[in-house]
């Protein structure tokens, strides 16, 4: 029961991607391995990054609600571990201030949707100590819903961080990229390798540049799957770094999602892939819920355990309503974190949208 945002939804009508045709020719890419590197989730961060995005136009009359008490949620629950920031519309600039208070600071920012992990900019470190923002384009998930404001958030996130903004060619959403901080990187083709976001560039343009970008030494690619849902399979969804050798992956157990097969594809792989220290990995199963609370159940409905987040000092985590492997859940998450609180959640609404805790996060390094 992985189902995720598909993209069958009536979306607003797109305008046309000044981007799109960056595409076109193939990725530039330097001989030299880029200085900054993205850090492992679990190392500290300076803050936590969301948005209060939801809308109406998108996610409905009856869901929005119950989706903005969830981004409350989840905001506060992070709150007290770290300093979070959330963009806010101004017109939703009451109501926020009504769900979150003083605990979380909140920043007025156009913006179209709530997905920080893919609208906000991907930080990446130096050894010497300075920062930056990855800017990976965003174009909607291949042009499948209205982006033009969300396009402009990784931009204005490095800025009111006080860091230069990275440009590339690619592409990409954050949700896609997984790391552990030491050269290894897990991705789904089907996000990157996709003519919906890098049209004419090849797998191994799209390596050579991850790899100047994040520092990387080693990608293990994973199949994902296209068309699926709307954001074409992303990584966030499927594997995780737990910390460098050691990976939280899911499964899928139920034959007739589409999610069965691609997760068993994605254990064999795994468990026979070897990081950039040589490591063989240490894959651990989160198994999907088989039932969910009935209120906000629907086909999008998002119900895995792998979207959760790391920040300073607990594990943010999702339930779902199924005794057996919401404990299961935590139980596993505890073992492989164990200095850290595990924290679940109800995010029944933002599950419904097809989204998760990770979704709607994005974390600033502490360097």
């Amino acid at each position: 029961m992985l189902n995720r945002r598909t993209t069958m939804k009536s979306w607003s009508a797109m305008a046309a991607s000044a981007l799109l045709g960056t595409g076109q020719q193939a990725v530039a890419v330097t001989a030299r391995q880029g200085l900054a590197y993205m850090p492992d989730e679990g190392e500290p961060h300076l803050r936590t990054w969301m948005a209060f995005g939801a809308s109406k136009e998108i996610w409905g009359r009856k869901l929005l609600p119950e989706v903005q008490r969830n981004l409350a949620s989840i905001a506060l629950a992070i709150a007290r571990y770290e300093p979070v920031s959330m963009l806010v519309r101004a017109a939703d600039m009451p109501l926020a201030q009504k769900l979150m208070g003083a605990k979380v600071e909140l920043v007025v920012c156009p913006h179209d949707d709530l997905w920080m992990r893919d609208i906000g900019p991907v930080f990446v470190v130096t050894k010497s100590g300075e920062k930056a923002g990855v800017d990976f384009n965003f174009n909607g998930w291949g042009q499948k819903q209205e982006y033009a404001q969300d396009a402009a958030v990784a931009g204005f996130v490095a800025r009111r961080a006080g860091v230069p903004r990275t440009e590339t060619r690619l592409v990409l959403e954050g949700g896609g990229i997984e790391v552990d901080g030491q050269g290894t990187a897990i991705i789904t083709e089907s996000c990157v390798v996709n003519d919906n976001r890098n049209p004419a560039v090849s797998k191994a343009q799209c390596e050579l540049e991850l790899k100047r970008l994040l520092a990387l030494e080693k990608i293990i690619w994973l199949p994902g799957i296209k068309g699926r849902d709307i954001t074409d399979g992303h990584t966030d969804f499927y594997a995780r770094f737990a910390r460098p050798g050691v990976v939280m992956a899911g499964y899928d157990p139920d034959p007739a999602s589409f999610d069965h097969a691609v997760t068993q594809r994605h254990l064999d792989i795994l468990r026979n892939a070897t990081d950039a220290a040589g490591r063989t990995l240490d894959v651990r199963v989160l198994e999907a819920p088989s039932k969910v609370r009935e209120a906000f159940a629907n086909n999008d409905f998002a119900a895995g355990y792998i979207n959760f987040y790391v920040c300073n000092g607990a594990v943010i985590a999702p339930e779902f309503g199924d005794p057996r492997t919401d404990a299961a859940a935590k139980r596993e998450l505890q073992k492989v974190f164990p200095g850290r609180e595990v924290v679940q959640l109800n995010i029944d609404g933002i599950a419904a949208g097809g989204g998760g805790i990770h979704c709607t996060t994005q974390q600033e390094p502490k360097v």
